[in-house]
């Protein structure tokens, strides 16, 4: 595993598309974005340990984080440490990509999601109960 080029699953690739339809979003990267950043703010430890990256979709480190790298890279080490992870590059992008398909899995799970001013609702809501 590395941070140079992340992959997903054919589920949650599955999930992209619903969720892609549902939000008018039109890039993964973005969606993936929103995943992320929603399971990193749940304290909860993912259940999921090992993902298997079967789909075709996959994309650079630049592409998912944009100009915020530093931000998202400061993000998962922070999440390392609180999980007891060892900060090292495998730890990192492993991290990465639980909390990617536990975000993107959380999201296809919501109902009402209908437009991207429901993710900032969402969103919203999770910064009040922070």
């Amino acid at each position: 595993m590395s941070l140079d080029t992340i992959r997903l699953s054919q589920p949650a690739k599955d999930h992209l598309v619903k969720l892609k339809r549902a939000t008018g979003i039109k890039n993964w990267n973005v969606l993936c974005r929103w995943a992320l950043a929603f399971s990193l703010a749940d304290p909860s430890t993912p259940l999921v340990k090992d993902i298997v990256t079967d789909s075709n979709i996959e994309m650079t480190w630049k592409t998912l984080t944009g100009t915020f790298g530093d931000v998202y890279l400061s993000l998962l080490k922070q999440r390392c440490a609180v999980d007891g992870e060892p900060l090292a590059e495998e730890s990192v992008s492993k991290i990465l990509s639980i909390h990617l398909h536990r975000g993107i899995g959380y999201l296809a799970g919501r109902r009402e999601l209908a437009d991207v001013s429901d993710l900032v609702s969402m969103s919203m809501a999770v910064v009040k109960k922070n």
